[in-house]
């Protein structure tokens, strides 16, 4: 198969290739599809809007239909249907979401394959945050999708008896693997390796890969992991999302045998009655809460095995390196922009940590002796206590390593390692952080350059050390080892442990509760 069609039967291929420089225009690549054209985007060749599947609500993604013809992938695609902050973008939403984005420099060599999933739990959110070129250009080729999120990716509508609709409550994560599919079909022809693909995420991205590693039918299609602060728990359960279906449908007065009439309902009433299901039934998250539940993947023994971080994965995963980390302050509301005393902070943790408050003080003076008073009510109490309890799990009984790191390079607008505030370093794009970091140091330019090189480098080889850098191991509870990404990057060992064992010990009692009652 050609990877590169001629634009012209008359032009030769260095004709061509001059042409698609001088105009900006990527060469045309053939899929299993049909053929697509891309542009040249910061010395990358970039395909946006790349259709890998069909879709039907509430059923399993279907093969791409082909097309006639170059289709131009020069934007981005549709983003899922969503509420919340991105329900003001009705154009750029469609239930027709299923696309990816390629980013490559050489559409004629092997290069692996880094498939990256977005965040915005599995609720909202689009590729378009995370363009992909500044990573690409660590000798990678970079693929992000879209694919159904919320109520048209995760409503379990098993329960009506209807088999049409067994996988309905997972058809979300169905996506994902159907991308990694057009991967495995389509990806050489890009540059790219379908024998060596790592799946990353952060935040609900994060989950997705987590997910997948339990996930039979994604076994095989991808070889390593990066799981970006990833650990809040999806605690659905088979029973808790049958349950979800049901109320939906009767917020709806839709009767359970006539379901397919969910199919005429407009989006918006679909998710509104979603919500409404939601309080009525299993209840309704509120945020901050360190778990999720609700329109999210769920265990059913088939499609997905079990949840991720519960403590561990499924042992269909159990070969997969895996880099797993959080930054310093995730989600905490950051108090460093007013002066505190050690008093005052500590009587702002008071009614979490009450009798213990002491000695949370002290365990964070042991694990961070340069800490400031602010540090007490802003570092992540979210986290970081559920990846190490995670990755004592991992390194323990999988057989393939486990690599540990902490983000903990700060703003200087407000002082906060936040959640999230890794993403332009580790795809390289410093230039489009825009307000929240209009101005990048020498420094900060330089830690993004190691921070996309280590994930280069390890997509390449399951290793993610660089040239230059401390030697980082792999984690073991022994050792206790973690890579601290910062302006002077370090390697720590067993430094914190006392200091999470006591946040999740105050922090989690929602989820202790849940697991109590849910046995």
């Amino acid at each position: 198969m050609n990877r590169r069609i001629m634009a012209c039967a008359a032009s030769g291929l260095m004709a061509l290739c001059m042409c698609a420089q001088s105009a900006d225009i990527a060469p045309v690549i053939e899929t299993t599809a049909g053929k697509v054209s891309g542009f040249i985007e910061e010395g990358t060749m970039a395909y946006k809007g790349i259709p890998y599947a069909k879709t039907e609500r509430f059923m399993p993604p279907q093969p791409v239909d082909k097309w006639d013809g170059i289709r131009e992938c020069t934007e981005w695609g549709p983003q899922a249907m969503q509420g919340g902050r991105n329900s003001n973008n009705p154009k750029e939403m469609s239930e027709d979401c299923c696309v990816l984005n390629v980013w490559t420099t050489d559409i004629d060599s092997k290069k692996p394959v880094m498939l990256w999933c977005h965040g915005g739990g599995f609720d909202s959110g689009t590729s378009a945050w995370n363009p992909g070129m500044g990573l690409a250009k660590k000798d990678v080729v970079v693929v992000s999708l879209n694919h159904r999120l919320n109520i048209m990716g995760f409503l379990d509508l098993s329960a009506t008896g209807n088999p049409k609709y067994r996988e309905s409550g997972n058809v979300g994560m169905l996506d994902v693997v159907e991308a990694l599919k057009w991967i495995q079909a389509n990806i050489e022809n890009f540059g790219g390796d379908p024998d060596n693909v790592t799946v990353f995420g952060e935040s609900g991205g994060g989950g997705k890969v987590g997910t997948l590693m339990c996930m039979p039918s994604a076994k095989g299609l991808f070889h390593k992991a990066i799981i970006m602060s990833g650990t809040i728990l999806n605690v659905n359960t088979n029973a808790m999302s049958k349950e979800l279906g049901l109320a939906v449908l009767k917020e709806l007065g839709i009767p359970a045998d006539q379901v397919e009439r969910i199919n005429d309902v407009p989006y918006d009433k679909l998710y509104q009655a979603g919500q409404r299901a939601m309080a009525a039934s299993i209840g309704t998250r509120q945020p901050g809460t360190p778990m999720m539940w609700g329109f999210g993947p769920t265990p059913d023994g088939e499609v997905l095995l079990q949840q991720p971080f519960q403590p561990g994965f499924a042992s269909i995963s159990d070969n997969i390196p895996l880099v797993m980390g959080t930054t310093f302050n995730e989600l905490a509301r950051g108090q460093y922009q007013r002066e505190m005393t050690l008093e005052q902070a500590k009587n702002a943790v008071r009614s979490t940590f009450g009798d213990e408050t002491d000695a949370y003080a002290a365990a964070l003076a042991e694990a961070w002796p340069d800490y400031i008073p602010q540090d007490l009510p802003s570092i992540d109490p979210m986290f970081r206590a559920k990846t190490l309890i995670t990755i004592d799990e991992a390194s323990a009984t999988r057989k393939a390593p486990i690599y540990n790191y902490m983000f903990t390079w700060k703003s200087p607008l407000n002082g906060v390692s936040a959640h999230g505030a890794e993403l332009n370093f580790c795809f390289n794009t410093l230039h489009l952080a825009g307000r929240d970091l209009p101005n990048p140091s020498e420094s900060d330019l330089l830690l993004a350059d190691r921070m996309a090189q280590s994930w280069a480098n390890f997509a390449h080889t399951g290793n993610p050390n660089v040239k230059g850098l401390p030697k980082w191991h792999a984690y073991t509870r022994k050792n206790g080892e973690c890579f601290i990404f910062s302006e002077q990057p370090t390697v720590r060992n067993n430094f914190d442990r006392k200091l999470q064992e006591l946040i999740n010990s105050h922090c989690f009692k929602q989820l202790e509760e849940f697991y109590r009652t849910h046995k």
